[in-house]
């Protein structure tokens, strides 16, 4: 019914979607498109509705066949039972004739013997008595037989009051059936949870462990960034004290320089060593010093008075120790 109702609602909006008039110019294509989404956004709607229909007719369908199946199942326990007290009535009555058809035989034979009428008699008053309480019974009972009779006039599904039984039998055992899968159901979502909880706790074991391993790496980064910065601070160290060193080397080598180039310019020593061989220059500056060390001392030989000299004083002073 609702796939109809659902045809028939996209029937009559594809027929009027196939009646609007589509625009030659551009503009007037806007107010037909303005039109045509509106008309799109009430069939949405429309679907919409529809759906939660559908929906809700589903629910009550599904309903109405547990309320069928249930009452098909209480038809048959129903009718089971009217059977068989049927059967007990029937068994009773059976009883009840064959007691009856026993008091009369053995009255018969009470005229004949005294104490054996006196017994029976007994036996006839309990028989009686358990006659009433079955009557009784049976009035009581009244009812579920008319009951019975009363939903086979209403409904068109039986014919006859076993098969009412029967169908309500077979509702009690689906529902027996269904309790144990519902039971199997719910062991099974339990054993489920179960193995859920242990794999969240596996899982957050494995997280804390890869936190820990990841805090001793972020620990073991620290130390080796800081081991980075000594080293880098030891090796600007170390360059620093190479530049200074380089400095006075440098230092060193001009002021030998300087020291060769006087020596050379005042003294008759050759100019053919290198710049850059500090280590000649020296031994030049040194064997100058040495010989105006001899002619000093020639001199102070001669003449007993000290004359100072002032140039070769401060070039002695300035002299720095042969490498």
């Amino acid at each position: 019914m609702g796939s109809d109702l659902e045809e028939r609602v996209r029937a009559a909006f594809r027929d009027k979607l196939q009646l609007l008039k589509i625009p030659g110019k551009e503009d007037d294509f806007l107010p037909s498109a303005c039109h045509l989404l509106e008309k799109r956004r009430e069939l949405a709607e429309v679907e919409r509705a529809l759906s939660a229909k559908k929906e809700e007719f589903q629910m009550k369908m599904e309903e109405l066949h547990g309320r069928r199946q249930e009452l098909e199942h209480k038809e048959r326990q129903f009718k089971e039972a009217v059977l068989k007290f049927d059967k007990f009535l029937k068994e009773n009555d059976a009883k009840q004739k064959r007691a009856l058809c026993r008091a009369t035989e053995e009255q018969r034979q009470a005229s004949q013997r005294g104490p054996e009428a006196e017994r029976l008699r007994q036996e006839i008053t309990r028989l009686q008595g358990v006659k009433e309480t079955l009557q009784q019974r049976l009035s009581a009972h009244k009812a579920f037989p008319e009951y019975l009779r009363k939903v086979l006039e209403t409904s068109e599904q039986f014919r006859e009051i076993p098969e009412l039984i029967d169908r309500f039998q077979t509702l009690m055992s689906t529902q027996a059936s269904l309790a144990q899968r519902e039971l199997v159901a719910r062991e099974a979502v339990e054993e489920a949870r179960a193995r859920l909880q242990r794999y969240v706790e596996e899982s957050s074991n494995q997280i804390l462990q890869q936190n820990n391993q990841v805090a001793e790496l972020q620990s073991r980064l620290d130390e080796i960034r800081t081991r980075v910065l000594e080293g880098e601070s030891n090796w600007i160290c170390i360059q620093n004290t190479a530049a200074n060193k380089t400095l006075e080397l440098g230092q060193i080598k001009l002021a030998t320089l300087n020291l060769f180039q006087m020596v050379a310019k005042h003294r008759a020593v050759p100019a053919d060593v290198p710049v850059d061989d500090t280590a000649a220059q020296l031994e030049a500056v040194q064997q100058c010093i040495v010989d105006l060390t001899d002619i000093l001392a020639d001199f102070r030989k001669g003449e007993p008075t000290y004359i100072p000299q002032p140039e070769l004083k401060a070039a002695s002073h300035s002299e720095p120790e042969p490498s």
